[in-house]
């Protein structure tokens, strides 16, 4: 773990900006209503609180870069990024933190709530929840020495939030890649973001419930999966028992470099030692195998793209004008 201050100071290849993005993706995304400068004057020191709110929640919980990204990507790929899966469940809808992909897993919220708390009391009714959350997100990544991007804000709040969306929206460990490169699509995204994006798994745990079946009946044959390395299969039947009681116990997604954000997911999965089948089902395709062994061999071309692909992400289906709201407590609408 590094401290803030000498992460700050660093000056390395991880350091990528893209100053055009904004201008670029707005005009198909929100009409250009986002803007790098949105808060300077009504909250300048927005980034700096944010930054010191992941900051703690990391120096607390090595767990939370990977959780923080995960609750973006997922807030995102629902009905756009909106802040919906922030949401607590009402007596008028039933939201996405109990959606099969949210429920017992994503993680993170508690860190949102203390984050938003401190930008209210510097500018009270200002800043969105989705920005907060869009900001925290790039945050934790450049925290654990990942790349940065710039943040176009502007981004308000919804109003409500689906369970079924989230059920339905969400790619699935589970599912085979063309259908998750076709949920990708659906969000103006690509083949190339579907695996740039995966390498987000980097960082991160898993539950043995979603990837047992590799360990002990894989496609119901009664074996383990014939293409997991089978040093890493030892290793994981220690950790993911064949029994129920074992579901909810914790595996790294990377298990080379646990708590820090770099290309050793793509080596891993040239070794055959990807954690989740979606992870590894990248192999099986000539186009998305090629992708990664270029990030495989190539940490700054990764890092690079990594940064290209959050940019998209995090203009998919934004609320900016008289749409939404700025919520005061991200968990309920005002």
């Amino acid at each position: 773990m590094f401290t803030l201050s000498a992460i700050m100071n660093m000056k390395s290849h991880m350091f990528l900006t893209y100053p055009l993005i904004c201008f670029l993706f707005l005009s198909s995304f929100v009409n250009g209503q986002l803007d790098y400068k949105y808060y300077d004057t009504t909250c300048p020191n927005l980034t700096k609180i944010v930054r010191n709110g992941v900051w703690s929640a990391i120096s607390n919980d090595t767990r939370m870069p990977a959780s923080l990204l995960r609750l973006h990507f997922h807030d995102c790929f629902v009905n756009g990024c909106d802040g919906s899966i922030l949401l607590d469940d009402t007596s008028t809808f039933t939201g996405e933190k109990n959606a099969l992909p949210n429920r017992n897993s994503a993680r993170g919220y508690e860190v949102i709530d203390a984050i938003k708390a401190n930008v209210e009391k510097a500018c009270p009714s200002t800043v969105s929840c989705t920005d907060i959350l869009t900001l925290a997100a790039r945050e934790a990544i450049y925290l654990t020495r990942g790349p940065f991007w710039s943040v176009c804000l502007g981004r308000r709040d919804s109003l409500t939030a689906s369970q079924n969306a989230a059920n339905d929206q969400l790619p699935s460990p589970f599912e085979p890649l063309v259908n998750i490169t076709a949920k990708f699509v659906s969000k103006g995204l690509n083949v190339k973001d579907v695996v740039v994006l995966s390498g987000a798994h980097t960082l991160g745990f898993a539950q043995c419930s979603t990837f047992k079946r590799r360990l002990f009946d894989f496609d119901g044959s009664g074996n383990p999966d014939p293409t997991l390395d089978s040093s890493l299969l030892g290793s994981l039947r220690s950790v993911c028992p064949n029994q129920k009681d074992s579901d909810s116990n914790l595996a790294p997604l990377d298990a080379v470099t646990i708590n820090r954000f770099d290309n050793v997911y793509f080596k891993n999965l040239m070794n055959n030692s990807g954690l989740l089948e979606s992870d590894q089902a990248l192999m099986n395709d000539n186009t998305t195998a090629a992708l990664v062994s270029n990030f495989s061999k190539y940490p700054y071309i990764f890092s690079k793209e990594f940064a290209a692909s959050m940019v998209k992400l995090i203009n998919i289906g934004v609320l900016t004008g008289q749409n939404g709201e700025i919520r005061k407590n991200c968990r309920v609408v005002n």
